[in-house]
């Protein structure tokens, strides 16, 4: 009886051994771990081109894990998916930049040079070969050019020498080197009267300019050549009215001659007829 009993002790011993031994598998059977399911929402925005775009993505994942004693060990897996839609709007803005036109009365004359160097209130000289500036102020010119031309005109040999050319509606003088022109241009200087005109460039020195715009400006001046001197016998004045060649001379002297002779003869006659008693 009591060898019975002892028997039936030491089977439920080895029964609650056995039950705590597998324990933590059994409990792992039954209570399995479930990963958490996530949902997210995300916005996507792009502005390069002016759109935005706003979407949604979804991901959904398991994983399973099974750990026997302290050491665990575990595998997942999982799968995603996502879903983007978007509008937008892009919006331009232009700009325009438009010229001022100035606005001139027409009424108005137009405009003008002043000398300054020399003074236009006389006729000045230059010899030719030496450097000339001119100098000049630009009066009442309303609507200014961008450039303009300097020219020397003279009538004597119809010849025009550009002195400048887009010449800057800031410069206002000008340099004219006679010496390298009258060694090079077609027609050379002469001792003359010439005529400097300051026009508005791509424009003619004879057009008529409208009201408030630069019109031809014109100034007046003498060139002259030095020469050698000459002995007084032999100077003769081309341009003097009183000047009389050795013909005339000749000529004069024959006629004084001939009416002298003419006088004495009558009067020898008419003495010897009596006229005179």
């Amino acid at each position: 009886m009591r060898s019975t009993l002892l028997f039936n002790l030491l089977c439920s011993v080895l029964v609650f051994a056995q039950i705590a031994w597998s324990w933590p598998d059994f409990v792992d059977d039954i209570f399995q771990r479930d990963d958490s399911t996530s949902t997210g929402v995300s916005t996507t925005a792009s502005d390069a081109t002016g759109t935005a775009t706003t979407g949604s993505n979804t991901d959904t994942g398991t994983a399973t894990a099974k750990e026997t004693g302290t050491t665990g060990t575990g595998t997942g897996t999982g799968t995603g998916t996502g879903t983007s839609t978007g509008t937008g709007t892009k919006t331009k803005t232009d700009t325009k930049t438009t010229s001022q036109v100035t606005s001139v009365d027409p009424r108005l004359p137009a405009g003008g040079a002043s000398m300054t160097n020399p003074a236009s209130t006389s006729t000045t000289y230059y010899k030719i070969g030496q450097n000339i500036t001119f100098g000049w102020n630009y009066t009442s010119v309303e609507i200014k050019p961008t450039a303009v031309d300097v020219i020397a005109s003279c009538s004597s040999n119809s010849a025009t020498y550009t002195l400048a050319k887009n010449l800057s509606y800031s410069t206002s003088s000008v340099v004219w080197h006679t010496n390298d022109d009258n060694e090079t241009a077609t027609n050379p200087l002469l001792t003359a009267y010439y005529t400097l005109i300051i026009y508005e460039a791509g424009t003619s020195p004879t057009d008529v300019a409208s009201a408030g715009k630069l019109g031809p400006a014109t100034f007046s001046f003498g060139m002259y050549v030095t020469q050698s001197p000459t002995p007084l016998g032999q100077y003769v004045c081309v341009t003097c009215n009183a000047a009389t060649s050795n013909m005339e001379r000749q000529t004069l002297g024959f006629v004084f001659t001939m009416i002298a002779i003419t006088v004495v003869s009558f009067t020898v006659f008419a003495g010897g007829v009596g006229i005179f008693s």
